[in-house]
């Protein structure tokens, strides 16, 4: 796991300063402490950070090919790399490591771009191709791996965080609006724009190529049509769906350094787990997290699972310095990131990196087999398709206005009377909340679009002919990359700890989108299929009988006792109000609706509080931090300009 930079000019005979592509090399450290490399050539720099994994001391980066006109820098693992090694030797190449990474280049002299359609595992890299003048970036099928890029004044900068190309080029944190207020409604910034307006997200599954001037950015990869595939009988969907994720974590167990598994207490982690200890000798080293708050603590399901499998189990109960963590966290975090389960992600990946650097996760499970109950309660339960479209529209329209504001069930009356798109769109944003209190501006909110149609337009072109499999595929292009994966890539890489993700395996991905909707919820219940493998497997019943939890803290308690004062001083402060993103009063009325346990708005605070917090730790601070970088010494390679 690494974290990749550089830039490219426009004119082929410019100059690059191998200290610039350094400076931006700087603000990656903490994604690959172990190692650093350059290279320098006529117009062109790219440069890496090297979390050792495979290869430990030959799989120095930038890696070239046999003369040199082909270099790669690599953010990730390629898990097919041996066979896909061996092909190329079969074909007369010559390799200098026996790293992942090297696969790459040569694998790009024989398909060029069309190279990545062969690479199984996470990644983003940037490959120069001298001979042709031709950058290429690539990131993996479904967003595990990140990348961002910039055009300016014919010169275009990349970065596997976007920190690494304001620290060159500080003038490109001109805030996006229209991004900040997809923030507000979704609690992270959907793909492919960024905080940033010049600033922008190489999306999941796509190329850029920039020739001479001219970039060009295309899809290689989307999700296949799903439920398109009926199975003889559950016994035989049951064995290949074993043999099939079996698989994808046995691959995801090579490495040179130890690695272990993060264990949550949930059907995906543990179903993992149990796969893992099936495949190595040794036993599994898990990790899992817990709190005070009963409600709130799967620590007793994780060690049934560490029991039930014999993994060495290491566990931490979580008593932070709420203030100071998210302080840290979001001086970290480049723009405003709302899903608080980043604070048990941070920590359990503290707790592992003390005795691993790789661990395997149980991510992607709710957005591949239905596991969130937001696809019950908007698809089954509050389907009441009998409901006339135009009886909800007179509901809306002229009945709605009528309902006194705290009158029980108002929300769920508006909610109802939606057609189940709309329903489920709004579920999944803040839309009902600004509607009901108003709590962002006017004058914010409509002069930067509609961030409800980049949702709209996905659930029309998802290639499913149900209501769940569109869902799904909305969720899998939004809420996984922009929410569920940056998560877990950031908070991780934070402390130079990698996470691989079997469920999200591109192969085993695509099988399970083919599979009929009533293997994945029906009658109420979710995971269906996944549930019965993890019967099959051993996993604890305690643990697959219970209501999910995922990593979720006691907010609500919190926000009322530990954090009351820090949240009121911060969202009433004249600096945050002065902004003119927040309406005062609804700010002030969400605040005292929760403060007196008449509503849980922890949530909605939380949003809000992250995203001020964010303007003061991060955006705040960029000119300052960045005026004069570090220029220390570091290894590199090829030709000055």
């Amino acid at each position: 796991m690494c974290g990749i930079a550089g830039m490219v000019q426009t004119d082929p005979d410019g100059e690059v300063d191998a200290a610039t592509i350094h400076r931006m090399c700087e603000a990656l450290v903490h994604r690959g402490p172990d190692d650093g490399g350059i290279f320098v050539k006529r117009g062109v720099g790219l440069g890496m950070r090297r979390l050792s994994i495979i290869d430990l001391a030959g799989g120095h980066q930038p890696v070239s090919n046999e003369d040199k006109t082909v270099w790669v820098v690599f953010n990730g693992e390629i898990y097919n790399f041996p066979e896909l090694r061996s092909q190329l030797q079969a074909r007369g190449h010559l390799f200098s490591t026996n790293t992942d990474t090297e696969v790459i280049v040569h694998l790009y002299e024989e398909d060029g771009a069309e190279c990545v359609q062969k690479l199984r595992g996470m990644f983003a890299f940037a490959l120069y191709d001298e001979r042709n003048g031709r950058l290429l970036l690539a990131r993996d099928r479904v967003g595990k791996k990140p990348l961002h890029y910039a055009l300016q004044n014919g010169t275009l900068f990349f970065a596997s965080e976007m920190k690494a190309i304001l620290a060159v080029r500080p003038e490109l944190a001109k805030v996006n609006d229209a991004a900040l207020l997809q923030y507000m409604y979704f609690g992270y910034v959907p793909d492919p724009v960024s905080a940033f307006e010049p600033i922008q997200k190489l999306p999941p599954g796509h190329l850029l190529e920039f020739v001479r001037g001219e970039m060009r950015v295309r899809q290689y990869w989307d999700f296949p049509e799903y439920g398109t595939y009926e199975p003889k009988s559950e016994a035989e969907l049951l064995e290949e769906l074993e043999f099939r994720l079996a698989e994808a974590v046995r691959i995801r167990l090579i490495a040179d350094v130890p690695l272990g598994a993060m264990l949550s207490g949930g059907t995906d982690s543990s179903t993992v787990v149990a796969l893992m200890a099936r495949a190595t000798s040794q036993p599994v080293n898990t990790f899992s997290i817990g709190f005070r708050h009963a409600d709130f603590d799967e620590s007793p399901c994780a060690r049934l699972v560490a029991q039930k499998f014999g993994t060495d189990h290491h566990q931490l109960i979580l008593e932070p310095d709420l203030v100071e963590t998210v302080d840290t966290l979001t001086r970290h975090l480049e723009e405003p990131f709302g899903d608080s389960s980043m604070l048990p992600t941070y920590f359990i990946s503290l707790l592992a990196r003390k005795y691993v650097k790789v661990v395997l996760t149980g991510d992607g499970g709710d957005e591949s087999f239905a596991g969130y109950e937001r696809y019950r309660i908007h698809l089954e339960d509050r389907a009441y398709k009998c409901l006339p479209g135009w009886v909800g529209g007179v509901y809306r329209n002229y009945v709605h206005p009528l309902v006194p504001y705290r009158m029980p069930g108002r929300n769920l009356a508006y909610s109802i009377s939606l057609p189940w798109r709309k329903r489920y769109i709004e579920g999944v944003s803040f839309q009902a909340f600004q509607r009901e209190m108003g709590i962002l501006s006017d004058d914010f909110v409509a002069s930067n679009g509609t961030p409800l149609k980049i949702f709209d337009q996905y659930l029309d072109r998802a290639p499913a002919h149900d209501p769940l499999g569109q869902v799904l595929y909305l969720d899998s292009k939004t809420y996984l990359p922009g929410d569920i994966l940056t998560k877990v890539d950031r908070m991780s890489m934070a402390v130079s700890l990698e996470a691989r993700v079997p469920l999200l395996d591109h192969k085993f991905l695509e099988w399970v989108t083919s599979l009929a909707p009533k293997w994945k919820m029906q009658n109420g219940s979710q995971k269906v299929i996944l549930k019965k493998l993890a019967v099959r497997v051993g996993v604890p019943s305690e643990v697959l009988n219970r209501p999910k939890q995922g990593f979720t803290l006691p907010l609500a308690h919190w926000m009322r006792c530990e954090l009351k004062e820090f949240v009121r001083s911060i969202l009433l402060d004249s600096q945050t109000l002065s902004r003119g993103y927040f309406n005062a009063k609804a700010v002030r009325g969400m605040l005292d609706e929760h403060l007196q346990g008449r509503r849980d708005h922890s949530p909605r605070l939380w949003r809000l509080l992250m995203f001020e917090l964010w303007h003061r730790n991060f955006l705040d601070r960029i000119g300052s931090r960045h005026e004069n970088g570090p220029t220390a010494s570091v290894p590199w390679v090829g030709e000055r300009a």
